[in-house]
């Protein structure tokens, strides 16, 4: 069971993005403005699963999704993405 008071619908999954880089590898601080959008996070939720198709992923796997994959949502103080389980590329 998850950690969230949401349970998504069908072959929908609820993932927590990895945070946002700080420094880079040499140590430069990285401004709020230029930080990218983290295309890593970890499965906190997961969808019953379609008629013919079960979910592959399951709570606690950390994947990888597209930069511009899923709808962002707040949800009991924490931000979320709420995505198909299609738009993920890999579990890592």
């Amino acid at each position: 069971m998850s950690k969230l008071n949401i349970q998504p619908l069908a072959d929908r999954v609820v993932v927590e993005a990895a945070a946002a880089e700080e420094k880079t590898a040499s140590g430069i601080i990285i401004p709020d403005t230029a930080k990218e959008k983290p295309q890593k996070g970890t499965v906190v939720a997961v969808g019953g699963g379609l008629k013919d198709e079960p979910m592959t992923v399951k709570v606690g796997d950390t994947v990888l999704y597209g930069k511009y994959s899923g709808t962002e949502l707040s949800v009991d103080g924490g931000d979320y993405l709420i995505m198909k389980e299609s738009e993920i590329f890999a579990i890592v």
